[in-house]
């Protein structure tokens, strides 16, 4: 969403015109009537009327300008042309990025909810640890035993959601992970530590299994994380980027910003050392080295 300064030169009837019908766009939107806005920008009824008149072509002066602004909810910019956004600045900033509380599982309304939003976009994701939509309900109850706030049945119920959104093939999805969680998941070590092995044998044939299966519509890259680092994050098409952070998620909607997250995406698959054709046949190797 960019705030795109107008540097084009306008007529000043042409910039009357401009504002009256940006006036009355704003006042239609908020169902606001003429007398409702004569009483909030403190002026006469008359005065608002000569603005919104089509046979007259007048500029309001700039505190009418701005308290009119102010009562529709829209920049000063806008009304007078210079900005095609009618967002007011902070408005912009709040919508261009967005601080939301997560708990981080699969459970998480909000995370559904972009999943949903990005139907038929190709989603891309940096898990924090394995992909939900890859886990297995024996995995999941490991993980999230004793989780705060959500219980292990909840987990589950959300992962076999994210699952069926990937098996419905609506949208293409691509995953990039270190490759070190795999062998880490294997050997029982860092993040996977207490892990049985029975469940870590079954977590690394499911990933296998489903990466062999739904090769293209998934495609997971597994990268040298000692070359290369990334956040926990997500890109739901062109409408939403992610960064997890902790105890929230930072959303961008802003193009720029979208931008900047898909090129690092990019950049992960691009130097990845197993590309998504190999990853089955790579993970079923480190599996066979468990026997």
């Amino acid at each position: 969403m960019e705030n795109r300064i107008l540097l084009t030169k306008i007529d000043k009837r042409d910039r009357a015109i401009l504002f009256r019908d940006r006036l009355a766009r704003a006042m239609a939107s908020v169902e606001m009537t003429q007398s409702a806005l004569a009483r909030a920008t403190e002026v006469n009824r008359s005065t608002i009327a000569q603005l919104l008149d089509p046979e007259t072509a007048r500029l309001p002066n700039a505190q009418l300008c701005a308290d009119a602004a102010g009562a529709l909810g829209v920049s000063t910019d806008w009304l007078l042309g210079l900005t095609d956004r009618p967002e007011r600045p902070g408005d912009a900033i709040a919508a261009a990025v967005q601080m939301t509380e997560a708990t981080r599982t699969p459970a998480d309304d909000q995370l559904l909810d972009w999943y949903r939003e990005a139907a038929g976009y190709k989603i891309r994701h940096v898990p924090a640890s394995l992909p939900d939509m890859l886990k297995t309900e024996a995995f999941l109850a490991w993980e999230y035993a004793g989780f705060i706030g959500k219980t292990e049945d909840q987990a589950i119920s959300a992962a076999q959601r994210l699952e069926s959104i990937l098996r419905s093939r609506v949208s293409d999805h691509e995953i990039a992970m270190p490759a070190h969680q795999v062998q880490a998941l294997a050997d029982g070590t860092g993040y996977f530590a207490g892990l049985p092995r029975d469940v870590r044998r079954e977590q690394l044939a499911r990933i296998v299994e489903m990466t062999d299966e739904l090769y293209p519509t998934l495609r997971v890259f597994l990268y040298d994380s000692r070359r290369l680092y990334s956040a926990p994050m997500a890109l739901f098409g062109p409408l939403v980027g992610t960064l997890y952070v902790g105890k929230f998620y930072l959303a961008f909607r802003e193009s720029t910003r979208l931008r900047s997250l898909t090129d690092h995406f990019d950049w992960l698959v691009r130097e990845a050392e197993v590309d998504a054709r190999d990853v089955s046949a790579h993970v079923a190797a480190i599996l066979t080295q468990m026997d």
